[in-house]
């Protein structure tokens, strides 16, 4: 072995000299267990022996209820429109962001990020604002018989701005680390700009972009505070899972409330299943692009 070798090869550090002792682990793999325990399993266990308090029969006449059905449809179709609508932008506003340069590039980032700082009673607020009945628009849509506020499409406005971010800030460090290669070999080779972004970016983002529509999904299925703000809490029409779980506990239909709501944790565990074989099949395109980049997800100013 040469000098210059040795010199450059990074000194072997034995494992023992960076390792902690046997009773620290086992502190820290303790209070890490407790932790889990406290703020899941606990309050899981605690909605699944309060949804069956009644017995079987009471918990399933709970989820066979009118009301329960309602909100499930209602949390599904607001959930099958504001999550494509945010999958288009978010491969867009990715695809702009890791891509190209332009004026206000940091605003659109800026903007990406702001419902993650945002209230999202705030958010519903500000809708009330801007289309209710004496919002800034709501006179205009009076006139021309267009209910937004206290129906679906202002509760699907409200679920697209607090889901905006998941799937564009998923995309974007992804894109960025894997440069414009492919898209300007695609291109020289005679494709179009559409079949370039058909053929080579979306299928070498196609893990990514999943995990950010899992993640969108369990936001949108979970919403409660921009959506119980915009919706009016009607019964029978504006009532998603998590409201209608609130009405029932207000009205203090306990075990119905808990048996509704352990249809949200099989949602939960479902997308938590989902979210793990996701992020196994794209942990190494993650962490290799990135590694090699190391800039943040925004890219260049």
């Amino acid at each position: 072995m040469n000098a210059a070798a040795a010199i450059s090869r990074p000194k072997q550090v034995p494992l023992a000299a960076v390792s902690e002792s046997p009773a620290v682990r086992r502190t820290l793999i303790g209070l890490a267990l407790a932790a889990v325990a406290a703020v899941l399993i606990l309050p899981v266990s605690a909605i699944l022996i309060e949804a069956f308090s009644q017995g079987i029969s009471a918990y399933f006449s709970a989820l066979a209820h009118p009301h329960t059905w309602s909100a499930i449809r209602a949390t599904l179709l607001v959930c099958s429109i504001a999550v494509p609508l945010n999958c288009v932008f978010g491969v867009l506003a990715a695809w702009c962001i890791a891509k190209f340069d332009f004026p206000g590039k940091s605003v659109l980032v800026a903007c990406i990020d702001l419902p993650l700082s945002v209230s999202p009673v705030i958010a519903g607020l500000l809708f009330v604002l801007l289309f209710g009945a004496r919002g800034v628009f709501g006179p205009f849509l009076t006139e021309h018989h267009i209910r937004i506020i206290f129906a679906i499409p202002g509760m699907v406005i409200a679920t697209v701005f607090v889901t905006l971010p998941f799937v564009a800030r998923e995309l974007a460090p992804l894109m960025e680390a894997q440069g414009s290669d492919d898209e300007l070999a695609g291109l020289s080779l005679g494709a179009s700009g559409w079949q370039t972004f058909w053929r080579v970016t979306l299928p070498n983002v196609k893990w990514g972009l999943l995990y950010g529509i899992v993640l969108c999904t369990a936001r949108a299925l979970g919403e409660f505070g921009a959506v119980s703000v915009v919706s009016g809490l009607i019964r029978g029409e504006t009532n998603t899972i998590p409201l209608h779980v609130q009405s029932l506990y207000d009205d203090s239909h306990f075990a119905a409330a808990f048996a509704v709501a352990s249809l949200l944790t099989v949602f939960a565990v479902i997308t938590l299943v989902v979210k793990t074989i996701v992020e196994h099949k794209t942990a190494a395109a993650l962490d290799g692009a990135l590694a090699g980049r190391g800039r943040p997800w925004g890219g260049r100013a």
